[in-house]
């Protein structure tokens, strides 16, 4: 089962899979159950999409993170790229197994004509930026030697490069489709409205709680996204959530900050259609909140994951997942994926808190799915 919430609901939806429209709460839920049949094709499973500056989105699966085994999205890199965090990752581990400091460290560069200082290498640390000219490539493998590592177990693990400058948010349908992939039930959803989808807005922050059941099944969705107007006249936003099991059907909705325009559950794609107003239009680059909750419907299988999908940067990602004290699990995981279906990669073991419950906080969260996964089984 997949949870989620997605893209602005554009107008001009195909009749064949356009549903009732609801303006109040007192009607949606019957609104919900008549469900509409929606296009053919294999769903997407319960998703999220919300839109980062210039668009975006997040999906909210139930069953076991996807390896690839999808016709959506499937990664074509011969390579897998490194996760954004394993060159960060690797330094602090080696530093601290060979009890280095940054000073020692930059005296040891220094020594062998390379100057780097101890703020650059707490910015590689950090995560902050990575080195990309030659000069720093060149201290890498000198940090290699001063470290003990095999050649190239630092420098295998940099990403590419980083864009300079400022960076234009991505917008419109060809930023969508390189994460969501071709025909995605966000596209199929949305018809003809996803190739202008939230075009006026786009989220700078997202936070999202996940509360499972007794049973280990998705049982609510809260979700706040900070917006920021791109030009002005924008007055409201969509959402799409996808579930994978199609007994998970939303049973209610509650719109805490901004007003349901449009719930549309389309049966056929499993998939919700939320468009929530703002309550006025906006000044170019003037921020608003939108808040929503939704519950689901229990599922056939325990849900095991949930991801969000986002086609912009996003200043900052916050999930959290609640278990129940009946159905905890033996443990957590985050994960990234570069397209949706696309193998997860950069893997890392969370801990959960005395709440029952699991985060993981994402700063300068680049574009593609952000996910945590959990398992039911014995405790490895």
């Amino acid at each position: 089962m997949e949870a989620g919430v997605g893209p602005p609901d554009a107008e001009g939806a195909p009749s064949a899979t356009r549903p009732t429209r609801t303006t109040s709460a007192r009607d949606l839920r019957t609104a919900l159950k008549a469900g509409a049949p929606g296009d053919a094709g294999a769903p997407e499973g319960t998703g999220a999409v919300d839109d980062g500056p210039g668009h975006g989105g997040g999906s909210a699966r139930g069953g076991a993170p996807r390896d690839g085994t999808r016709n959506v999205g499937s990664s074509t890199a011969d390579a897998p790229t490194p996760a954004p965090d394993a060159f960060p990752t690797a330094l602090r581990e080696a530093l601290g197994r060979r009890g280095l400091s940054l000073e020692r460290v930059s005296e040891r560069l220094r020594a062998r004509g390379i100057a780097v200082s101890q703020a650059t290498l707490s910015s590689w640390q950090r995560g902050r930026s990575q080195p990309e000219r030659a000069r720093s490539l060149r201290a890498v493998e000198v940090l290699e030697e001063i470290l003990e590592l095999p050649g190239g177990a630092l420098r295998s693990l940099l990403g590419p490069r980083r864009p300079r400058g400022r960076v234009a948010p991505a917008r419109g349908e060809s930023a969508a489709l390189q994460v969501l992939g071709k025909d995605s039930v966000v596209e199929k959803a949305l018809g003809e409205r996803f190739r202008h989808f939230n075009q006026a807005t786009g989220s700078l922050l997202i936070h999202d709680v996940v509360t499972l059941g007794e049973r280990g099944t998705l049982g609510n969705l809260t979700t706040t996204n900070v917006l920021r107007a791109s030009r002005a006249g924008a007055d409201r936003a969509l959402f799409v959530l996808s579930f994978d099991d199609e007994q998970a059907e939303p049973l209610d909705i509650r719109v805490t900050s901004g007003r349901l325009g449009e719930a549309t559950y389309l049966k056929g794609l499993k998939s919700l259609v939320l468009e929530i107003h703002f309550g006025r239009e906006l000044a170019k680059l003037e921020t608003t909140v939108v808040s929503y909750a939704v519950d689901v419907s229990p599922s056939r299988e325990p849900a095991t994951h949930y991801e969000r999908w986002s086609r912009a940067n996003l200043h900052e990602y916050l999930q959290q997942v609640f278990f129940h004290p009946d159905a905890l699990p033996s443990g957590c995981r985050r994960y990234f994926r570069d397209q949706v279906g696309s193998p997860p990669r950069g893997q890392r073991r969370i801990s959960m808190n005395d709440s029952h419950s699991t985060h993981v906080l994402v700063s300068r969260c680049k574009p593609g799915v952000h996910g945590v996964a959990w398992d039911f089984g014995t405790p490895e």
